[in-house]
């Protein structure tokens, strides 16, 4: 599995009693800090760029400060930012640190509301300013926002059209500041709002100030915004009044989790991250739904309410493959089953030969898939067994039984992943060779030149670990043939929803299709594809790069990958199997989001960038000048035009 950046993640303490209660039952009215702190170190697979957190204290008097922020960059910015939160302690008396008193009153991020970010950059945008929470200053406690969240939306131009329409001005042409300005400006009329109603009561002064913090209602801002989000997408919240939210996309793109008892409420990217840090069962852990937003108000009040009414479940099933914990005990189950779904291809792919095979995986997230695969090997062997026992004849005198018997699958650990190594040499020939030592071999782990060897990865994107790494090393061990296993499907287009693959360049599977179409004469296939994509607009549009893969069956692609990742030196004989989409869907039967390997986008922002997609790579490495423009007039394309579709394999 090449690395691939992808959805952040999202943590939230809420303290439901006074600093005080923590001190007296748990020992430190740092209680909140440090679930905090846990929440983002269980979740940092999700936050290798950068991580921030801010925090609310609830009961600061005027002149006061009561909203606090600390953002780093880089892998290790979680420890970082909590350096810099306990560098504020270091100046107080052993007594004064010990005291939850002084510590809610006078001791920054001694606070009863935290939330954490961890970034994982899919924008390619960096550096502190784009750390999440994003703050937005003001004046009265309820109008200051911080927001932090794992998303990417399809349609920010429409939304900073929307903004800037009626005069906001972000300060940045990003989605994450365009965000803020629009919840911010939705605050805003919240809180004139309820001045407005206020005033009528005939309430004056600190009053006023009061009845607004009681009586905000986040989920009137969240209805006003969201409409207009189009995206996967968990946005979470803190005001500096004490009101907090976190809401869920209607199409259940992104994960979010939250777990709630009369002290704390606790809310993350993942449920076993809550299961582990607040020793807690699955069953106490609840599942934000679609469309649902998740709010705490400044008293403490706990609800969930309906902020848009929920689509189509789509709930990414690259998390159940890859991005999220196998710990979780549902998303174990279903990795299992991915491999186990896979026993009959890999068995027609060796011919059915199981003594002379060896069975693997590539470290470390396929582990799991791989167990699975075991499993359905085990039970199948258990079966030819039982058949052949029947057939053995009652004089035997137990040799044929003691054979029988002895029969098992042949599992070894054949590659390691070794120390990452960095590129620091940017010469191509060198960048491939240091990529080749990535993963090491087992050494005699198989018979040279008799055995099959069978690995299992959990999806195939790119193809250059293949090629620049896995094969070769492989083919060190001397095998008859190597068969490549993919738990997921073939991934064939571009994800806008929070994973970093957007080009439609970067797909194997998309290059091996370009590569057939030219191959068999049918790149008017491509044209047809490219102008249909071009013209398409509105709301109303169909994915049209699905046309490029129409002519051909999984087993025509997974072959020319092949011929891509492979030259007639490589060794052994190479096969790929892929998972099927229909397994898929039943090993991970509650999470339907599959738009990566299906084409079938959940939103229309979704089909509009992947036909945009499609667009960009005819128009800048497909087709040289002239050929635009012959192409724009409908006239046929220069067929030197795809010489170098290939270069870089």
């Amino acid at each position: 599995m090449e690395d691939l950046k992808h959805e952040c993640g999202v943590a939230m303490i809420r303290l439901l009693k006074p600093l005080e209660y923590y001190d007296q039952k748990y020992g430190s009215w740092m209680y909140g800090l440090n679930k905090l702190y846990l929440l983002m170190e269980k979740q940092h697979n999700r936050g290798q760029e950068g991580a921030g957190l801010a925090c609310v204290k609830l009961s600061a008097t005027p002149g006061e400060e009561y909203m606090f922020r600390e953002r780093a960059t880089g892998t290790d910015a979680i420890t970082e930012i909590f350096a810099a939160v306990h560098r504020h302690f270091h100046a107080l008396t052993h007594t004064q640190r010990q005291d939850p008193v002084y510590a809610r009153r006078k001791i920054p991020f001694a606070a009863e509301l935290y939330m954490g970010h961890l970034r994982y950059s899919t924008t390619g945008k960096s550096g502190i300013s784009y750390i999440h929470p994003f703050l937005r200053r003001n004046n009265w406690r309820a109008k200051n926002l911080a927001l932090c969240g794992n998303f990417n939306l399809t349609n920010v131009d429409e939304i900073f059209n929307s903004i800037t329409s009626i005069g906001q001005h972000p300060r940045a042409y990003a989605d994450a500041f365009i965000m803020l300005e629009q919840l911010g400006h939705r605050l805003d009329r919240e809180v004139e709002r309820l001045f407005q109603i206020c005033r009528q009561e005939d309430l004056q002064g600190i009053d006023v100030t009061n009845a607004i913090e009681d009586r905000i209602d986040l989920a009137n801002v969240l209805r006003d915004c969201s409409p207009l989000w189009d995206g996967g997408y968990v946005m979470a919240g803190i005001t500096g009044s004490g009101e907090s939210f976190c809401m869920r996309d209607p199409w259940g793109i992104r994960p979010a989790f939250y777990y709630i008892d009369d002290e704390v409420l606790v809310m993350a990217s993942e449920r076993p991250v809550i299961q582990t840090v607040m020793n807690v069962c699955a069953s106490d852990v609840r599942e934000l739904q679609r469309g649902e937003a998740l709010l705490a108000g400044k008293s403490g009040k706990v609800r969930t309410v309906q902020i848009i009414e929920p689509k189509e479940n789509k709930a990414c099933t690259f998390e159940r493959i890859y991005f999220s914990r196998g710990s979780d005990i549902d998303i174990y189950k279903e990795r299992k089953r991915l491999g186990e779904n896979l026993v009959h291809p890999i068995l027609k792919a060796v011919d059915y030969d199981m003594e002379n095979t060896v069975f693997s995986f590539i470290p470390n997230t396929a582990e799991v898939a791989y167990f699975g695969l075991q499993e359905g090997l085990n039970n199948y062997l258990n079966q030819i067994k039982k058949e052949y026992i029947s057939q053995i004849d009652s004089t035997n005198d137990g040799k044929e039984l003691s054979r029988i018997l002895s029969m098992k699958i042949r599992c070894e650990k054949v590659a390691i992943k070794d120390i990452k190594l960095r590129t620091f040499i940017a010469e191509g020939n060198s960048r491939n060779d240091l990529a080749t030592h990535v993963y090491d071999i087992t050494y005699g782990s198989i018979r040279p030149g008799l055995d099959n060897l069978v690995v299992i990865d959990d999806s195939i994107v790119r193809g250059t670990t293949l090629k620049q790494s896995i094969i070769n090393i492989l083919n060190r061990l001397g095998p008859k043939k190597i068969i490549i296993v993919s738990s997921s499907p073939q991934v064939r287009y571009p994800d806008y929803y929070g994973i970093d693959m957007s080009r439609m360049n970067e797909f194997i599977a998309f290059r091996a299709a370009v590569a057939l179409l030219e191959e068999r004469n049918l790149t008017h296939i491509l044209m047809q594809a490219y102008r249909k994509a071009k013209q398409q607009t509105g709301q109303m549009m169909e994915n049209c790069v699905k046309e490029i893969y129409a002519p051909f069956t999984d087993e025509e692609i997974s072959a020319k990958m092949v011929s891509l990742l492979t030259t007639d030196s490589a060794g052994a004989q190479v096969v790929i199997v892929f998972q099927t989409l229909e397994g898929l869907h039943a090993s991970c039967p509650n999470h339907h989001g599959d738009w990566y390997f299906s084409g079938d986008y959940p939103t229309p922002g979704g089909v509009r960038l992947v036909n945009r997609a499609l667009v960009q790579f005819m128009e800048e490495e497909y087709m040289n000048p002239g050929d635009k423009l012959r192409l724009n007039n409908n006239c046929s394309p220069n067929k030197k035009a795809s010489r170098n579709l290939f270069p870089s394999i």
